[in-house]
């Protein structure tokens, strides 16, 4: 995993760069005002400042479907080179108005980055650590803030601090970004996929995962180019195909399954669901997750998706138990289903070319395509068994075809159950039509396209009829986009804005600030030093948040952090209005804002970012991140500019219970909203949002 994770710490610089733009602007600005003479002119003032959120919000408009369309390096390297220009104009701004089109570009940039950097991760990263590796923007966004914080307050120490200079380092910062982008960066594998362009998405799968053998997971990318909105979930009893088992008759009631290797086959006994009993994970989750749904208002009102992921996991957890005490794995690679993968008839890779079109390839000899689209190296073929099948989380990919069922192709992703016996191994399955377009072989003997199965069409020869219209109206889309827009929304309304304002007037009446002065220091040096203090606290808590979001899980952490914002936020109200001493006040406010940081960084901070980069078909992802992120920086916006008019109205203390009820609202939302995305595919996920989205309509119309 080196390789995805040297990635993702290249491509987290441009949330770094962000961080460093927000710390030097907060110290800039003391001396801006002065220089330019804005005391007398707030408004302008306010301008310097938010002119960088405007530009991220109207580049965020565009940046969604372009990425789509030109590529997500391609728009890393944009954003890095945006950083570079601001920080050139900023170096030099001769008057206002210089300084304004220097934060408009410098928006660009920064909306570029935010956007972006969790797609590129989340379509990089492998399922384990995705999480873990998705928090980095975050980690660094910090310590971008920290460090800025520190070169700020030694240039505040000077006779006469240069603010130019402040601003304008960050061009030199973002020459390292531009440098990373350009020559280490490699494009999305997903997005290369989607584009047919399959020999550069399996390089580049090959160095992220450090290994040859990326079939089954080049398979998977392309099985996520659909939206799959008539996903089931299916069990079967999977046995060794013909080959294996000496060729017997399979039954009219089983299926032949196909793997992403030539020759690789399964026959599979279809299960009527919940019928594998308590070990079924699949079918436990639609029994006990959905059928809940008949039983209180409660369980009715939450959200089917959150009940199969929360049943998944929770079964999961409780069959590795036995594993983890010396037990057997149910995972394919260790147990007989893996035995099963053998090759009947061993082909040489399809060597596809980029250039080449579809009807060239069509036209192609028998045996190129007869062999599958998504082979293993050569090197693996001196194996009896295929270890390719694995796609990440304990899921495995095969293809379901039926000749007496019309020559559909379905695809299924497999999760191997507990039970089973001498006949086979008990799967689950989620079952959807297949992205691969496959067709039959076509030869004259039929027993010989039976055992082969469907050869897949090259993507790039597929025509994509679909518009992004008709991918956003797909039901498991529209399903996902609710969820994102309204954790991005109330992200924004849970008080991070309010808090970070308050902080240093909490730390002067704590005595911080005294202390600071008596040190020599003047005013200004005083305010910077504060807010980086504020910046440093939350490192180590960021840092906690990477160990468990893989382990805790991404609801887990919301659900366990957003009640002790809310604690801190009505403390801190209670300071306010409760008499007390004027120690035990500081020691209450500081302790609640301290406490405030550190959880919001833990959970509320990253955790919506990370969702919506998870949840959302590739071939829409850019476009429906563009959404969400569209929804944050006008959310963004809107507390920045009404947070001094709810100060003049109903106070600082009105203003925290205000946030304490949003905060209340986001509680209910994650918890009957939000599912737990850990250690599943990104393609698993969406398949989840398209079965969750199918049980939501069918109760709408049952009612």
């Amino acid at each position: 995993m080196r390789g995805a994770v040297l990635v993702a710490i290249a491509a987290a610089i441009g949330n770094m760069l962000q961080g460093w733009d927000n710390a030097t602007i907060a110290g800039a600005v003391l001396y801006i005002k002065r220089e330019f003479h804005l005391e007398s002119q707030p408004a302008m003032e306010g301008l310097v400042v938010a002119t960088s959120l405007i530009g991220a919000t109207v580049i965020t408009t565009f940046s969604g479907p372009v990425s789509d369309s030109v590529g997500r390096r391609p728009m890393l390297i944009a954003s890095s080179v945006l950083y570079f220009l601001a920080g050139l104009l900023m170096l030099w701004s001769p008057n206002v108005h210089v300084l304004l089109l220097s934060r408009l570009v410098d928006g660009f940039a920064i909306g570029l980055a935010v956007t972006l950097v969790p797609v590129y991760i989340s379509e990089t990263a492998p399922p384990e650590i995705r999480g873990l590796l998705n928090t980095l923007p975050q980690f660094t966004g910090s310590g971008g803030m920290f460090l800025a914080y520190c070169m700020v307050f030694a240039m505040t120490l000077a006779a006469q601090p240069e603010w130019r200079l402040m601003l304008g380092a960050l061009s030199l910062l973002s020459l390292l970004y531009l440098l990373l982008t350009v020559w280490y960066l490699p494009e999305s594998p997903r997005w290369l996929v989607s584009k047919g362009r399959m020999k550069e998405a399996r390089a580049v799968l090959q160095m992220l995962r450090g290994r040859d053998d990326v079939a089954g997971e080049m398979a998977l990318l392309v099985e996520g180019l659909g939206t799959a909105g008539d996903t089931v979930i299916e069990e079967y009893i999977v046995g060794p195909g013909p080959a294996d088992d000496g060729g017997g008759e399979a039954g009219d009631s089983k299926v032949t399954l196909y793997g992403p290797e030539r020759g690789m086959s399964w026959v599979a006994q279809p299960l009527p669901l919940g019928a594998g009993g308590q070990g079924s994970m699949l079918g436990s989750a639609i029994g006990v997750g959905l059928g809940s749904r008949q039983g209180s208002v409660l369980d009715h009102l939450r959200d089917p998706v959150v009940a199969l992921l929360g049943s998944v996991h929770d079964l999961k957890a409780a069959a590795a138990a036995p594993a983890a005490e010396g037990g057997s794995s149910m995972l394919f690679s260790k147990s007989n289903l893996g035995s099963m993968l053998s090759f009947h008839d061993k082909a040489p890779p399809v060597d596809w070319d980029d250039e080449e079109s579809g009807e060239q390839l069509a036209a192609s000899d028998d045996e190129g395509v007869r062999a599958p689209l998504l082979d293993a190296r050569s090197s693996m073929h001196e194996h009896e068994t295929a270890t390719t099948m694995g796609i990440g989380g304990g899921w495995q990919l095969a293809w379901k075809y039926a000749p007496e069922s019309g020559g559909v192709v379905k695809r299924m992703y497999l999760h191997e159950e507990a039970g089973g016996g001498e006949g086979g191994v008990h799967a689950a399955a989620l079952v959807s039509q297949s992205a691969l377009h496959l067709h039959l072989h076509g030869t004259a003997n039929q027993e010989e396209d039976e055992e082969h199965g469907p050869a897949p069409a090259h993507p790039a020869a597929a025509e994509q009829s679909s518009s992004w219209r008709e991918l956003l109206m797909a039901p498991g889309v529209r399903h996902a986009l609710v969820c994102g827009v309204t954790m991005q929304v109330l992200q924004q309304f849970s008080g991070i804005n309010g808090v970070l304002y308050y902080t240093p007037q909490i730390l002067k009446q704590a005595g911080v600030s005294v202390l600071l002065a008596s040190l020599g220091l003047g005013a200004d040096s005083t305010s910077i030093l504060i807010s980086g203090l504020t910046t440093l606290l939350m490192l180590p808590a960021i840092g906690v948040a990477m160990r468990l979001m893989d382990v805790s899980g991404r609801r887990s952490l919301l659900l366990w952090t957003l009640p002790v914002l809310i604690a801190s936020l009505v403390l801190l109200v209670a300071a306010s209005v409760v008499p007390m001493a004027a120690a035990a006040h500081a020691a209450v406010a500081t302790g609640s804002v301290v406490v405030y940081l550190c959880c919001f960084v833990m959970g509320f901070g990253p955790i919506p970012n990370i969702l919506c980069a998870e949840i959302f078909p590739t071939r829409v992802r850019g476009l429906c991140i563009a959404i969400c992120s569209l929804a944050f920086w006008l959310g963004d916006i809107a507390v920045t500019y009404s947070l001094p008019v709810m100060l003049n109205w109903v106070g600082l203390t009105g203003v925290f219970g205000f946030y304490a009820v949003v905060c209340c609202l986001a509680l209910g939302f994650v918890a009957l909203r939000v599912p737990e995305t850990k250690g599943l595919p990104l393609e698993v996920i969406i398949d989840f949002f398209n079965v969750g989205a199918r049980v939501t309509l069918d109760d709408e119309i049952s009612t």
